[in-house]
């Protein structure tokens, strides 16, 4: 699947969608989504309109009717893999590790909302992290995100880490003025 380069502003609608979603785990509704991200709903309903035409979004019709992430939505927030993979802080149980670099945050097997797991790839050893432990990842360069999650498990021999994802954020950007 091609990379969808999506503004910024798309990126932080619909990383408040998913995280409503996440919650609630039915369709959206988008003043929900405009107070999240501080936005007026008018601004977010033609948003909106662009994500449906992405296929980032379904929009559900009738009173409890409002928006969904499709399983693409989870995709094109996958972050774009990192140039200077040192940018990315990684906390452990709320200690910064040093000598660890995210290169790479997979969200691609996301197809599960209620089972929101990330795939972090690092540069260093993950021996010293086990099941049940914290981690932040991020925030990210490019999309500012942060990843709060628990270690799920991990692939020792690739580095890699399977976190549980209980919260994702991504800043609302400052309007412009």
């Amino acid at each position: 699947m091609s990379s969808i380069e999506l503004t910024s502003s798309q990126k932080t609608i619909l990383t408040a969608l998913i995280n409503l979603y996440g919650e609630q785990e039915d369709a959206v509704k988008g003043e929900d989504i405009a107070e999240e991200v501080n936005r007026n709903p008018g601004t977010i309903r033609n948003q909106m309109q662009s994500l449906k035409a992405l296929q980032l979004v379904e929009g559900v019709p009738g009173p409890k009717g409002g928006y969904k992430p499709t399983a693409n939505a989870y995709e094109a927030l996958d972050i774009q893999r990192m140039d200077e993979p040192a940018d990315v802080p990684l906390q452990h149980n709320g200690e910064l590790m040093a000598g660890i670099n995210v290169d790479g945050i997979d969200l691609s097997s996301v197809h599960h909302p209620e089972l929101c797991r990330a795939e972090i790839h690092v540069q260093g050893s993950v021996r010293d992290f086990h099941e049940g432990d914290s981690v932040t990842v991020g925030p990210t360069p490019l999309s500012k995100l942060q990843i709060e999650g628990t270690v799920d498990g991990k692939d020792d021999t690739s580095n890699v880490l399977i976190l549980r994802i209980d919260e994702m954020r991504a800043p609302a950007e400052e309007p412009a003025h």
